[in-house]
Formats: structure tokens, sequence, C-alpha cells
């Protein structure tokens, strides 16, 4: 079990870092693309936070599979708004 909150942990901290990229490419670009990818990884983070923070969490719980789906429902909507814009 430590090895996967260490690995958690890891990819919290590689999703929240993804996510100051995409923040410092909106920042510049003001494009909208950016911001949805920066919101979507930060929630990742989160999630990923959430489930290696304590034993009692389970990762087949319907609050992460919410949490992810928002993520990625996020990352299809800007793929979508930039297609229709461009």
């Amino acid at each position: 079990m430590l090895v996967n909150a260490i690995l958690s942990g890891a990819i919290a901290c590689a999703s929240l870092i993804v996510s100051l990229f995409f923040l410092r490419f909106w920042r510049s670009t003001r494009d909208r693309f950016f911001l949805y990818f920066a919101i979507s990884f930060a929630l990742e983070a989160c999630g990923r936070l959430l489930i290696g923070s304590g034993p009692s969490y389970d990762q087949k719980m319907p609050a992460f599979y919410l949490i992810r789906l928002v993520a990625y429902l996020l990352i299809l909507i800007a793929i979508v708004d930039k297609n229709r814009r461009g």
C-alpha cells in the first residue's frame, strides 16, 4: 500500500506541474483551451491526492470517478471549443 501512495503522490505532483505549464500558456495567450486543460490537470492532481491521502480511501469509490469524469469532460470541451472557433 505504501508504494501505491507514493505513486499516487508522484502522479499528483506531475499533474500539478502540467497544470502550471498550461496556466502559464493561458496567461500569455488568453486562449480558453489552455485554461480548460490547466483546470483539468489540477482536478486530476486533487483526485490523486485524495486517493493517496489515507488508507480509508479506495480508488473504486464513485466520487473519484466523478472527479475524473469532470476532468476528462473539460479536456473534451476544450478540444471541441477550439475546433468550433477555428
